[in-house]
């Protein structure tokens, strides 16, 4: 049997995207909650993602959307790692608030919930990076996951990691935006 390099780099994609989201599941968390959720995305579910990018691109006037767009459907598949921003009862105020109960009623994240999302995209980004597969960490994607609601009501942090493999690094040469 002959395994074309089309068939087997797309393997490759799919097997690194779930070591990914195995990797976010066991980066650590503070105070030991785990609030984030992962998901991979292709095909038309990855359409709809990119055809939201562009959306929110052109109605808020930021064309890194479009250009984060592009890249997206010029990968086979996205990886998505979210959070919800639920507060961890350490009255800390790094959130900016006297506790977490003003924060929980105010809507505003907790940091730890933030800082958990960042390491839990950090150990997946590292993971493509250790299989030498090319990738992107997007905050852009993550908005427009969140736009389509893909996650649970809870989630409302999100970030978007499409992955490569080509001759040439795709996220590389990216042109700069106005």
């Amino acid at each position: 049997m002959i395994y074309t390099s089309e068939t087997t780099e797309r393997n490759a994609i799919i097997q690194v995207a779930e070591l990914m989201t195995a990797a976010a599941r066991t980066a650590p968390k503070a105070c030991g909650i785990d609030v984030i959720e992962t998901m991979i995305v292709d095909g038309d579910d990855k359409n709809r993602l990119t055809a939201s990018m562009r959306e929110i691109g052109t109605a808020k006037g930021k064309a890194f959307f479009l250009r984060d767009a592009g890249n997206v459907d010029d990968s086979p598949l996205i990886v998505l790692i979210a959070s919800a921003i639920t507060p961890r009862g350490l009255n800390c105020g790094l959130c900016g608030t006297e506790n977490c109960a003003l924060a929980e009623t105010g809507g505003i994240p907790c940091t730890m919930a933030v800082n958990d999302l960042g390491i839990a995209g950090g150990s997946a980004a590292a993971v493509a990076m250790d299989n030498r597969i090319d990738n992107r960490m997007l905050f852009s994607a993550g908005m427009a996951a969140l736009e389509l609601k893909l996650f649970s009501d809870k989630v409302k942090l999100c970030f978007g990691i499409p992955l490569s493999v080509s001759g040439k690094n795709i996220f590389f040469d990216r042109k700069a935006t106005v």
